[in-house]
């Protein structure tokens, strides 16, 4: 019985441990199907957001699905430590636990627990103390890798809020180019009427090292994918749908841009929504069609009566669509796991983004 207890501990800490070099030290993706903080991730967001799906208030859900990130990588390392206390007081039990109270009398296995505990957090208060070789060898051993588990915890928290500050800059400067929430056809119908368009090669450029930065990071740190936006109308799934709509818009539609540009922005994007798919575990969904003929028909118009040279609709109509079978259901399986709304292809009517707007005034024009 206390070899298996004792089996049952070594097990449960090197499990832990080795989560944790997954996805704190590890920059790849881990495709092993059993890992602790998937299922932990998996099961806690299937909880989380059946509490926010019922919710009709866009701003209200936002609010309730906001609060998961930080809370799970919070509970997450709850676990962690959890798992660890419990392994050590496994291992103290299996060897008798060789442990002195200060009250004296028989020790339980919550003695074993709590000086578990007091070791790995290294608070050393005494109360608890062991008194043979094999228990003073665990405690040694459970204080260093305590000391060693909370100094990379909080080096952790650093790089991850760093890596969603870079995400959230560029996502917030979309919004004067494509509107709230973004619009490919938005970015082109502006350009043309500002008569700009030579800005698109460099925008689309910018977008291309957000598109790496955001496969980068996201693979190496999952967690930060259920981060939302600070603001309304916001999420990087809408921004990199936007990007990849706009891209695949130019490569096929737009006369007087060069296509070099928005093709290599399309590839890093479309490997982009290929890749966090797999690692969010999302399913890609074909069910919808987010630009049937008779809206691209309209956006075209809209687009050339903004004064945009555009290639025939017919050719334009079967480029564009061979183009988004590529990235669309990878970015409709995203955002149906995440729920994060996707974004319009267009605008019919004007609508204030969200720097034209203030929670005392309404929307301002300009």
């Amino acid at each position: 019985m206390r070899i298996a207890i004792f089996a049952a501990g070594v097990l449960a800490i090197a499990i832990v441990l080795w989560d944790a070099f997954e996805i704190v030290v590890l920059p790849r993706t881990v495709t092993r199907r059993f890992r602790l903080a998937r299922t932990y991730f998996k099961w806690t967001w299937r909880g989380w957001s059946r509490l926010a799906h019922p919710l009709r208030s866009e701003g209200r859900r936002e609010r309730v699905l906001s609060v998961y990130g930080p809370l799970s990588l919070v509970g997450l390392i709850a676990v962690w430590a959890s798992v660890l206390v419990t392994g050590f007081a496994m291992l103290q039990w299996s060897i008798g636990s060789r442990l002195q109270t200060l009250a004296g009398g028989s020790v339980t296995f919550a003695d074993d627990v709590y000086m578990s505990g007091t070791t790995l957090f290294t608070l050393g208060l005494g109360d608890v103390h062991p008194v043979s070789g094999a228990a003073r060898l665990l405690t040694v051993a459970e204080s260093g890798l305590g000391f060693g588990f909370l100094a990379l915890v909080i080096a952790y928290f650093p790089v991850l809020y760093q890596s969603f500050s870079r995400r959230e800059v560029r996502l917030t400067l979309l919004d004067a180019w494509a509107g709230s929430p973004p619009a490919a056809g938005e970015i082109l119908r502006r350009l043309a009427e500002a008569g700009d368009l030579a800005a698109l090669d460099q925008f689309l450029r910018e977008w291309e090292y957000w598109c790496s930065d955001i496969l980068e990071s996201h693979i190496s740190y999952p967690v930060i994918a259920f981060f939302r936006s600070q603001h309304q109308r916001q999420s990087w799934v809408s921004a990199l749908a936007t990007i990849l709509d706009v891209s695949a818009l130019v490569s096929v539609a737009v006369e007087e841009s060069p296509p070099w540009q928005a093709h290599v922005t399309f590839a890093i994007a479309r490997h982009a929504a290929v890749d966090l798919t797999q690692v969010l575990y999302a399913t890609p969904d074909e069910s919808g069609d987010r630009l049937p003929d008779a809206e691209l028909e309209r956006m075209l118009a809209q687009l050339r009566a903004a004064g945009l040279r555009l290639r025939p609709s017919p050719d334009v109509g079967a480029a564009l669509k061979e183009l988004r079978q590529l990235y669309e259901p990878y970015i409709a399986g995203i955002a149906r796991s995440l729920l994060a709304p996707l974004p319009p292809w267009w605008r019919d009517t004007p609508r204030a983004d969200n720097w034209q707007t203030s929670p005392r005034r309404g929307p301002t024009h300009l």
